[in-house]
């Protein structure tokens, strides 16, 4: 049987599209989807961010927390506001909160306590 080429073409077109639908991964952390929020930030706004907050005495976070991108964190972990000397540097972490734990600076979401990025020395 002979397709015209317009309706072999459409065919073509339409099983590459399933294929490469099912290369499509799908990650899974946790029961419910995560978003993987992420922000970009320069050298220079990360060191700025790691200076200022592990120079302020803030209480650390317990080693045994899970913190990876993307994990969400117990409603337990306490997290502090951005200082406002880093949200004049990097005003797109405003809405961020942060803890410190092993000496890296952890930056979280508030609304989905979502951990977004990790600052390491």
């Amino acid at each position: 049987m002979k397709l015209p080429f317009c309706c072999a073409t459409a065919l073509l077109i339409a099983s590459a599209t399933a294929v490469s639908a099912q290369t499509t991964v799908i990650e899974r952390s946790s029961p419910s989807v995560v978003t993987r929020e992420r922000i970009e930030l320069t050298p220079a706004q990360r060191t700025t961010i790691f200076r200022t907050v592990t120079g302020e005495r803030v209480r650390t976070a317990p080693p045994a927390v899970d913190v990876r991108v993307g994990t969400r964190l117990p409603a337990t972990i306490e997290l502090q506001e951005m200082p406002t000397t880093v949200v004049q540097e990097v005003p797109a972490i405003r809405r961020y909160r942060y803890m410190v734990v092993n000496n890296e600076v952890v930056l979280v979401d508030p609304t989905t306590s979502e951990v977004i990025e990790i600052i390491r020395q």
